[in-house]
């Protein structure tokens, strides 16, 4: 969701020569697969299309060429940064509510996998906010003179 969510606010900002949005899992479950069918609905109902998504898992590599990478939950935090080979690159490593100081004190995105399309609907509505938050946050500081 969050991939999805964050690439189209910055395509409609006109940044996407600026960006690069992409998401990954921690571990290797479900790497070629497409999205949730719950997380494909959820999505649309909402006006974005996540029906190119494919599941892939983070690779430790990948930090020498990212400025940001956010995490759903401390698991996830905490995976990533056990991955680092350098004590900058943890800093990196933020949990995605915290850029939103109205869910901030929540810390961790809930998984639906579990519940019912509400739930999802819920999640894909913090997502969003959070999102529409960091990008906020980000966005001054995009240089926007043509590449």
């Amino acid at each position: 969701m969050a991939e999805v969510i964050f690439r189209d606010l910055v395509l409609k900002s006109g940044l996407e020569k600026r960006f690069e949005v992409t998401s990954a899992g921690t571990g290797d479950w479900h790497v070629g697969e497409q999205a949730d069918p719950r997380t494909l609905t959820a999505l649309a109902a909402n006006g974005y299309n996540g029906q190119s998504h494919r599941a892939k898992q983070f690779e430790p590599s990948w930090f020498d060429r990212l400025d940001l990478i956010v995490a759903f939950d401390r698991s996830q935090e905490r995976t990533l940064k056990s991955w680092t080979m350098v004590e900058a690159d943890q800093t990196k490593v933020q949990l995605l509510l915290e850029f939103d100081k109205d869910q901030a004190g929540q810390v961790e995105v809930p998984d639906p996998y579990y519940a019912d399309a509400a739930t999802f609907e819920a999640v894909l509505q913090m997502i969003q906010r959070a999102c529409t938050s960091l990008f906020r946050q980000i966005e001054p500081g995009i240089n926007r003179r043509p590449t």
